[in-house]
């Protein structure tokens, strides 16, 4: 900015600027102020933002305090009231905010025995094409674990499938719940097979690895 304006001056000193400073001198004026006023605002919401981050940092931090630094899960009554809360405050939260309280919320209805509402949160934050990529994924796989049995099982495979790729954080843990699901059908043969690719993944968590290979003992014995 400080170039263009020393070019201006420069320009200022000959008659041909005078002129045209005559005829547009106006015009100039207000793309400066425009310019200007274009400047403050982006500035001010910036700034409006980050307080806006701060605020809900704070009110988050607030809401989850006595749920996380109890030593002992919280008693159903509390883990409901708790479960509340953050569901309200996700409700005029700034998006990231909004999709951590409605994970832990879901959570938390789940503590207190309220898997249907649980599983409605983890809907949600699943679908939110607005919400980090990671946590949809997240959203998605905790639906799947705690809706087999509960939902379709066609639905539960479906919900699972996009997980189960290679490069998906969740994939292991993803085809673990595909094989529960096909047992669940009746299919042991899709299932002894993600079973005996899983104990044999050296990519997949040592725990999802001791599981299926002690299921797949049992299966097979």
């Amino acid at each position: 900015m400080p170039d263009i304006f020393d070019e201006i001056a420069e320009d200022l000193r000959t008659e041909r600027a005078l002129r045209l400073a005559k005829r547009y001198g106006g015009l100039l004026v207000l793309a400066l102020i425009l310019v200007l006023v274009g400047v403050g605002v982006r500035a001010y919401y910036a700034s409006y933002r980050g307080h806006q981050a701060e605020q809900a940092a704070t009110r988050y931090l607030a809401l989850t305090k006595d749920v996380d630094n109890n030593a002992t899960p919280p008693a159903p009554a509390d883990a409901a009231k708790a479960a509340q809360a953050l569901s309200d405050f996700a409700a005029t939260a700034p998006q990231g905010y909004k999709t951590l309280a409605d994970l832990r919320a879901a959570a938390l209805y789940m503590q207190a025995g309220h898997r249907a509402k649980a599983a409605d949160l983890w809907n949600a934050v699943g679908r939110d094409g607005n919400a980090d990529p990671l946590l949809r994924d997240l959203a998605n796989l905790l639906w799947a674990q705690h809706e087999l049995g509960h939902a379709p099982d066609s639905q539960v495979l479906a919900r699972l499938s996009p997980l189960a790729k290679a490069d998906d954080p969740f994939n292991a843990l993803a085809r673990e719940t595909q094989a529960m699901a096909y047992l669940r059908q009746g299919n042991q043969d899709m299932a002894k097979s993600l079973l005996s690719a899983l104990s044999n993944d050296p990519n997949a968590p040592q725990s999802v690895r001791t599981r299926a290979g002690g299921l797949l003992a049992q299966l097979k014995g």
